[in-house]
């Protein structure tokens, strides 16, 4: 099972890079991060940590705008001045979210490695959208290792960034919420699963996962070692490598969350969404899982198996969102991929109320349908059956059941 899941995943690396070799246009990265991919606009961006995936490990869905203009300094707070990309006002507009949520809950973020600026950033961003103050004295943050310990792993400024786009998403929907970091030593299934582990144990009952490989026979195993917690809310990025599986977004027991592309207009909800899909190898992920077993509250015909996503929301890099880096980064920044989209959703979660022991909050939004936005536009690639990789009325891959319409469709 070890040569399947480690062949399948460095295959999954290759192809990613390469696709991305294809742009010219490239600007200051991360040592870590891939070319830089163009895009409508003009806009162009970086993945975070596709090289670091090989073997056994699996990447980040982090994706770094890297040719964005900012109106405010690159370090630090600019009062009166609002930072590039969608900030707090823009995600809790765009979803009918309400303001200065979370109190009383704690949401989880795993990444693998140590970002050492992690605190100091989040305050920043916070600060910038003046929303309420986080930080290790007062006891609402918290950063540990993946055994709940102080001793941090090695610093990467590759999962940095992604670690500042996960703590600025929780943020900026939940900003009243507890949050607890967990640190893999490594972007190993078996390191970062034993993290979601951790997380539980601590107390929190969402559990967002940016990250995710090719699938493997060992994913069932993973599973039930990993991923089975009743109770508790675990999001999980589908991939930015448009069609095709991903893993642990094909567990049966998390919310395997799709990605868009969020664009303002005159309708009378303010906003419209389509499938986000850059080119034929970098978009939101989606498909039919060749290991996992459906879950009962998924209805879909068109796979006898687990079908990715179930939900969706932001994470096209040309309408991506606002973040604040400085370990690998420089200073604000623009970032889009389902990395984004995961920790919206859990902090979606947490808006709705804490789910009763013992329930599958997966299985939330279906009992809910009526309760989101329905995506019916886009696709992102060729599939049969064509629901799996093309938005329509009603469930499909690429965006599931559709984004937040309030917190509705989140509650058990």
């Amino acid at each position: 099972m070890r040569t399947s899941a480690t062949a399948r995943r460095t295959a999954l690396a290759v192809a990613g890079t390469a696709a991305l070799a294809l742009s010219a246009l490239t600007t200051a990265a991360p040592a870590n991060a891939g070319p830089s991919v163009p895009a409508r606009g003009g806009t162009s961006w970086v993945r975070a940590c596709d090289t670091l995936a090989h073997g056994d490990t699996v990447a980040c869905h982090a994706l770094r705008v890297t040719s964005t203009v900012e109106p405010v300094a690159a370090f630090g707070v600019s009062p009166h001045l609002t930072p590039s990309g969608f900030g707090p006002s823009d995600l809790l507009g765009a979803y009918k979210l309400p303001a200065n949520g979370g109190a009383g809950t704690t949401i989880a973020i795993v990444d693998a490695y140590n970002d050492p600026n992690a605190e100091a950033d989040m305050a920043v961003y916070r600060s910038q959208y003046g929303l309420p103050a986080c930080t290790k004295a007062s006891g609402c943050f918290k950063q540990v290792n993946q055994s709940g310990g102080s001793t941090l792993p090695a610093n990467n400024s590759g999962w940095a960034g992604e670690i500042s786009l996960d703590l600025d998403m929780v943020s900026a929907i939940a900003p009243n919420a507890h949050i607890v970091l967990v640190e893999a030593s490594s972007a190993t299934m078996a390191n970062l699963g034993t993290s979601v582990n951790t997380a539980v144990g601590l107390g929190a009952k969402y559990v967002s996962n940016s990250y995710g490989g090719g699938e493997s026979s060992a994913d069932t195993s993973y599973d039930s070692a990993y991923f089975n917690h009743p109770g508790v809310a675990i999001t999980v990025s589908s991939g930015d490598s448009a069609y095709g599986a991903q893993y642990p977004a094909a567990s049966k027991y998390v919310t395997a969350v799709g990605g868009t592309a969020l664009k303002r207009d005159t309708s009378s909800r303010g906003w419209s969404e389509s499938v986000w899909l850059t080119n034929a190898s970098e978009g939101t992920g989606s498909g039919c899982s060749k290991y996992d077993a459906k879950p009962t509250w998924q209805k879909d015909t068109g796979c006898t198996k687990r079908t990715i996503a179930d939900v969706s929301a932001v994470a096209d890099p040309a309408t991506g969102v606002a973040v604040y880096q400085t370990y690998g980064g420089s200073g604000w920044a623009v970032y889009g991929g389902t990395s984004a989209a995961a920790p919206i959703i859990a902090g979606v979660y947490a808006l709705g109320g804490a789910p009763s022991s013992g329930s599958s909050p997966a299985s939330f939004p279906y009992a809910h349908t009526t309760a989101l936005f329905d995506v019916t536009t886009g696709s992102n690639g060729s599939c049969s059956p064509s629901y799996l990789c093309k938005a329509a009325t009603g469930y499909d891959g690429p965006t599931g059941l559709g984004t937040p319409n309030g917190t509705t469709a989140f509650k058990g």
